[in-house]
């Protein structure tokens, strides 16, 4: 059982919850919490460390970027929150100032092996930010990309035909936003792919599936109108995470890796099923989409790579 240090920058929702996840998880000996409202990060350690004598031995605390110097996992979750109405290419220029002063601040401390994780949204262009601000091995750094948009379209399936999400096997892949992809022709239930499946059954219809695939795109929009934030689901997307690299797990998820000529894209970071393992990302897959999906994939890197480009990265 793996039992290092991770660092979690940013004390926010989404940052706080994700360091209360992960406690409860027990994968880490030490847990830092960063944050520029220094009172808030402590106040959250505090509060979550008078609860230790409930979960596997842990210390977690708050602290400053030297911190970084003996982790094993830095993920950075601050930024300005994304407001009701407003889409995640939005925040783009608030947030990428900010991401580079926190990959400075990180790589003054940090070891040449450690591995970052962006959670930062726009994911997908914060990603790519902070590989070529960080110089570090494009394997060391990956965002969480679209882990959450799968588990929401898992989610919707299962309801919709009263299965186990576990057992609907599904993607979203591209970017973690408005362009994202439903990989549909590799989706299957039992074996049978979506058309069979609706066959068979009735369900999963090809308005079935515009309904779900439509719900997905426009979940975190829902939730942000109706409570200001989403952070439970995503606490649970980032520990997924977290877990397969610290576990050494080999697993396959859809986080936001940087591509070197996969499916003959460069210079981007996107989600499709990439291997995960103790050295962060292993490799991408290169999985044998249908067509309509490979150009939902390249419209996700022409569209943020335009970004990328404005932003002189």
């Amino acid at each position: 059982m793996f039992r290092g240090k991770i660092v979690i920058v940013g004390a926010g929702f989404v940052g706080s919850t994700i360091a209360y996840t992960i406690m409860c998880g027990g994968l880490f000996n030490d847990i830092v919490l960063l944050d520029i409202n220094r009172d808030k990060a402590e106040g959250d350690a505090m509060d979550m460390a008078h609860g230790v004598s409930f979960v596997k031995p842990v210390n977690i605390y708050s602290g400053d970027y030297s911190e970084c110097a003996d982790a094993d996992i830095v993920v950075i979750t601050a930024g300005a929150n994304q407001k009701p109405g407003e889409t995640r290419l939005d925040l783009l220029r608030k947030n990428a100032a900010i991401i580079k002063d926190i990959v400075d601040n990180i790589m003054k401390f940090a070891p040449p092996d450690i591995i970052l994780l962006t959670v930062t949204n726009p994911v997908d262009i914060l990603t790519y930010i902070t590989y070529k601000v960080s110089g570090l091995p494009k394997n060391q750094v990956l965002g969480s990309g679209t882990v959450l948009d799968t588990s929401r379209l898992k989610y919707m399936i299962s309801r919709h035909i009263d299965v186990d999400p576990r057992n609907c096997h599904t993607y979203i892949i591209g970017e973690h936003g408005d362009s994202e992809v439903a990989a549909w022709s590799i989706s299957n239930i039992a074996g049978m792919g979506m058309p069979e499946y609706a066959r068979r059954t009735g369900k999963c219809t090809e308005a079935d599936l515009d309904m779900m695939y439509n719900k997905v795109k426009h979940a975190a929009y829902e939730i942000i109108d109706k409570k200001g934030a989403t952070y439970y689901a995503i606490g649970l997307a980032v520990d997924r995470i977290c877990a397969c690299i610290a576990g050494e797990e080999n697993s396959i998820l859809t986080v936001s890796s940087i591509f070197e000529g996969e499916y003959g894209l460069c210079d981007v970071a996107l989600s499709v099923p990439t291997k995960l393992s103790g050295y962060g990302v292993e490799y991408i897959l290169e999985v044998p989409f249908g067509e309509s999906e490979l150009e939902g994939l390249r419209s996700s890197a022409q569209t943020l790579k335009k970004y990328i480009k404005e932003l002189q990265f």
